[in-house]
């Protein structure tokens, strides 16, 4: 019997990150859960085409932006199960074990992480927790806290939509936060734009966006006052 999961990972110049965010899937690999990598890249100019290659993933190449990276490797997966993953997280080592008990359980539901950032900061927990809290309220998990569902479920929603800026919070508006699970094992994803930003202007910043999107404001406008 075939592995259940798709592993799909849009990369950027994703070099400094993704060895990382790469062996934290061996836990995985090992417990007989992952099918196949798949690395859908924009164009980097650093050294991920090497990493994601020496990794043995599947590594395409095409337009610039996350969702048509998403959409493109959604469009050459395989498995009963797709896994949306960002470069920049690492999963804690227990995430085989929560993923299993969820395929097991609710094999019809899809499922994120609890998000954690690599950060000793103070505020990191902190805004850890809020994100946590928002995911668990409104159903509004952040795209750095991963996303797992059926394939069935993905075909059903329509996949991800190609938008500049928003496509995670569309999918999972789309999918419904009664449909949507969140597993005890930590993404921890990068704190690099926090830490070069400010904690507190960067939580604003993001807080604002997702206001203005929930509000009616377009991913395309939006997309011009991000980063």
């Amino acid at each position: 019997m075939a592995a259940p999961i798709s592993i799909i990972i849009p990369t950027l110049n994703a070099a400094k990150d993704l060895p990382l965010c790469l062996d934290a899937l061996m836990p995985g690999l090992e417990a007989g859960l992952i099918r196949e990598l798949i690395v859908s890249d924009g164009g980097s100019e650093d050294a991920t085409p090497a990493i994601a290659e020496g990794s043995g993933a599947a590594f395409i190449q095409g337009e610039k932006g996350r969702a048509k990276q998403l959409i493109a490797g959604a469009e050459i997966a395989r498995g009963d199960w797709l896994f949306f993953l960002h470069a920049d997280t690492a999963l804690s080592r227990d995430w085989p074990e929560r993923v299993l008990d969820h395929l097991s359980e609710r094999p019809d539901k899809a499922a994120v992480l609890t998000l954690a950032y690599r950060s000793d900061h103070p505020m990191a927990k902190r805004i850890a927790a809020r994100a946590n809290r928002r995911a668990r309220w409104l159903g509004l998990p952040y795209g750095d806290q991963g996303l797992l569902l059926p394939r069935a479920l993905y075909d059903e929603v329509g996949g991800y939509e190609d938008l500049p800026l928003m496509e995670d919070v569309r999918i999972v508006q789309k999918i419904g936060k009664s449909r949507i699970s969140i597993l005890s094992a930590e993404a921890r994803t990068s704190a690099a734009k926090y830490e070069r930003d400010g904690w507190r202007k960067r939580s604003w910043h993001n807080a604002m966006l997702i206001s203005r999107y929930l509000l009616g404001a377009s991913p395309q406008k939006l997309a011009a006052k991000y980063r």
